[in-house]
């Protein structure tokens, strides 16, 4: 139960790992959520390190032995090679495994509404404004978006004896890729271009046919898709209830989108859900709301200013082309009445 013993009533709109999170925590302490899955999507990889789903067991006091990620491809190490004119970093173990985000967010939902089955109620209509917050990762309103660079990500089959537990990071002139074992004897390949491109399958054969990381695909990946990888922060990721709207909470990535080089998407998402699930709880004690949102907004902004001066860092290291230098510009450190603006 909630501090004060009041609970409040939430609607979570959305599957992902970061509503399905929020709404496990405010279940657990009491509070009544409406859970509005979103329909099934197809299969998205994630590559979560240990700390990551050290967390996310955590969080839903999931034991090792019945974690929904038991059944994933194990990578052991990482291999990387960013900074032109030096040698490949040696392997570095870096203990993964390679996830399907739609079946673990599946799974999550059926362990929610197993133990809390009234969470659930998608047939029967219900009326907004009885909801004091409703909490989503679904894009909506105006973002800052630091750059324009996209990630082209296809799968292609490995080449004979390829190690199966390494994941690899390598640099171009004009770009980064990164190959990932599936286990299956396929991998998945992911290259960050600093603009959108016309074709993507083509643009991500060329790349990866400058790198060394060709020799380990029997042949470049026949599809790909691009997708738009900047990092953004929403402008206002927490509004108040008033009385006539539930509050709004963002999560995920509605709220923040880290630059997928950073490794640490799944586990910022995860954040947010936990400080959203604080923010709610702390309404229930008599907090007022205005204030809980004001540092909720605040929190998420000094990480994205974390997060663009660590980006503007690492690309300066790696890329000198002109396309790039919009990029390094755009994630660099931004003043703190600059993030608002």
């Amino acid at each position: 139960m909630s501090p004060a013993g009041r609970p409040v009533v939430a609607t979570v709109a959305g599957s992902g790992l970061a509503e399905l999170t929020c709404a496990r925590l405010l279940l657990a302490r009491g509070h009544r959520v409406r859970l509005r899955p979103r329909p099934p999507g197809g299969p998205r990889l994630l590559l979560l390190g240990d700390d990551t789903l050290a967390l996310l067991n955590s969080l839903w006091e999931i034991g090792p032995r019945e974690s929904p990620t038991a059944d994933s491809h194990r990578l052991t190490h990482r291999h990387a090679h960013w900074t032109a004119g030096t040698a490949a970093d040696p392997p570095l173990h870096r203990p993964a495994a390679v996830v399907d985000g739609a079946r673990l967010a599946g799974r999550l939902l059926d362990r929610l509404t197993d133990r809390y089955p009234d969470a659930v109620a998608s047939d029967v209509p219900t009326d907004p404004a009885s909801a004091h917050w409703t909490v989503t990762a679904a894009p909506q309103g105006a973002y800052r978006t630091a750059g324009r660079r996209h990630v082209l990500a296809g799968e292609a089959p490995c080449a004979d004896a390829d190690d199966s537990t390494t994941a690899r990071l390598e640099r171009t002139d004009d770009a980064w890729l990164h190959l990932m074992p599936l286990g299956d004897g396929t991998a998945l390949l992911q290259a960050m271009v600093p603009g959108p491109v016309e074709h993507p399958a083509r643009h991500l054969g060329c790349l990866l046919a400058r790198s060394p990381l060709a020799g380990r695909l029997a042949a470049p990946p026949a599809t790909a898709v691009a997708l738009p990888a900047a990092p953004r922060l929403h402008r206002a990721p927490a509004t108040p209830p008033t009385d006539s709207a539930p509050g709004t909470l963002l999560v995920g990535a509605g709220a923040i989108r880290y630059d997928p080089l950073s490794g640490t998407g799944t586990a910022q998402a995860l954040r947010t859900a936990v400080l959203a699930a604080a923010v709610i709880d702390s309404t229930a004690a008599g907090t007022p709301a205005d204030r809980l949102c004001a540092h909720y907004t605040a929190r998420l902004h000094t990480a994205f200013r974390d997060h663009l001066a660590t980006c503007a860092l690492l690309y300066a290291q790696a890329f000198e082309a002109p396309a790039w230098r919009h990029e390094i510009e755009a994630s660099g450190a931004v003043p703190s009445a600059a993030v608002g603006a």
